[in-house]
């Protein structure tokens, strides 16, 4: 009886915790970002964040978008994704115009070029839209034809969350290639890292399916990497600066 008698106190806290739990999965992979996206605006250069980042999260977020239609998920999940192309759609933007304008006497690139060797570091914002919108176009096309079979159906699933896993490997291999992690925000990096544990989680808690709990586990392994490489540069004893004209514009390249 006394059970019962909580009931109306129990249900209500119940659906509370839910909705507060699928409220921080829509909008909690956002939140990493902001401290990046001031520190881009603040010191009006980009180099320090990898887009290919931006570039991982889009195709892995149309893809899970595209596999929802051939085997409906958790509608938080759905959101989450949507949210999240929007959020590296402001992100691309803010870099490319910094990016665009910190160059000088650089000849334009466009999407419409179709150069391989200036893939994915175009000239104008709308280059990068015109890019998602034609690899949308094919993808949802193909899923079209193909969505009756289970075989491509779950694959896609796959590649969604797999390509999604490599969300770091841009910024670690950046951070491995220049030595340093100079011009990235540990917050950022840390935000992933307690946001992918709680996603993992929740996958894992609410029977999502395998491939989602999976390629989640990695990518908690990748953001960890991240983290021990900024220990082990922040550890390095710092060269000197060579005496430059302009030191707040000399960033790793």
């Amino acid at each position: 009886m006394e059970a019962e008698g909580l009931d109306w106190l129990l249900v209500p806290l119940h659906q509370l915790v839910s909705w507060g739990a699928a409220g921080a999965m829509v909008f909690g992979g956002v939140v990493p970002y902001i401290p990046q996206y001031r520190d881009i605006r603040r010191t009006q250069n980009a180099e320090g964040f990898s887009t290919y980042v931006c570039l991982v999260l889009l195709v892995a977020n149309i893809l899970r978008i595209l596999f929802w239609f051939g085997r409906h998920f958790e509608s938080p999940l759905l959101w989450q994704s949507i949210v999240m192309i929007l959020t590296m759609l402001l992100m691309l933007k803010l870099c490319t115009e910094v990016r665009v304008t910190n160059e000088l006497n650089v000849k334009r690139r466009f999407f419409a070029d179709f150069d391989p060797h200036h893939f994915w570091h175009w000239s104008s914002f709308g280059d990068y839209v015109q890019c998602v919108l034609a690899f949308t176009g094919v993808a949802g096309y193909v899923t079209y034809l193909s969505i009756d079979s289970a075989l491509f159906v779950e694959t896609l699933g796959f590649l969604a969350v797999l390509t999604e896993a490599m969300l770091g490997v841009p910024q670690l291999y950046r951070n491995y290639r220049h030595q340093s992690t100079e011009g990235m925000s540990i917050k950022m990096v840390l935000m992933w890292t307690s946001g992918d544990t709680f996603k993992t989680a929740y996958f894992l808690l609410n029977g999502a399916p395998l491939q989602f709990s999976v390629c989640g586990l990695l990518q908690v392994l990748v953001d960890l990497a991240i983290l021990g490489q900024a220990y082990a540069f922040a550890r390095r004893p710092q060269k000197p600066a060579p005496h430059v004209a302009h030191p707040a514009s000399a960033k790793a390249l």
